[in-house]
């Protein structure tokens, strides 16, 4: 696991095929993206506490898995190419391990550097999906995975935000 999380941060093509293929790496990429997420509330550590932490981790779990999802639907009913076949598990095993720059986060409260150490993860962590997003769905194209990223992130954003708009924002509010 932590070989191939460093090819998946090292954006090497060749891990995320091998993660692809690997059906006994779902459990694998749902720990990565845990494990993603305490660094990140660690990172986070003055923005809400323990129950940050615990929130941010179901969040993270629940989003990894409709990502996973919507990239998969995009990918393979709206822009796929001859080549396109996938499943959910590929794009959810994939996009698991690509999250694994986001481990970098952990050390976003440092004080001066910490905010640059964490805006620079998640640049790293989407050119990371992006290659996940490329392998998972057989494309040639960079630019193809690119195009599911921004449609796939934009329905991802409506459904977020109406889920938090929903249930969060009550609960925070009290």
């Amino acid at each position: 696991m932590l070989q191939r999380m460093i090819g998946a941060a090292m954006l090497r093509r060749g891990t995320y095929e091998e993660v692809e293929a690997d059906t006994s790496a779902t459990k694998q990429a749902m720990l990565v993206v845990v494990l993603v997420s305490v660094a990140s509330g660690i990172g986070n550590v003055g923005v809400g506490g323990v129950p940050a932490l615990v929130f941010g981790l179901l969040a993270a779990l629940a989003g990894w898995s409709f990502w996973a999802w919507i990239t998969y639907f995009v990918g393979t009913k709206i822009l796929p190419t001859s080549e396109t076949h996938a499943n959910w598990g590929q794009l959810a095993r994939t996009l698991g391990y690509a999250q694994t720059p986001g481990l970098f986060k952990v050390f976003g409260f440092l004080p001066g550097i910490g905010p640059f150490i964490f805006f620079f993860a998640t640049i790293w962590q989407l050119i990371a999906a992006i290659i996940a997003i490329r392998q998972a769905l057989d494309y040639t194209s960079t630019r193809r995975a690119i195009a599911v990223a921004v449609i796939g992130f934009i329905g991802y954003a409506v459904v977020t935000g109406i889920v938090m708009a929903i249930f969060v924002s009550p609960i925070m509010s009290r």
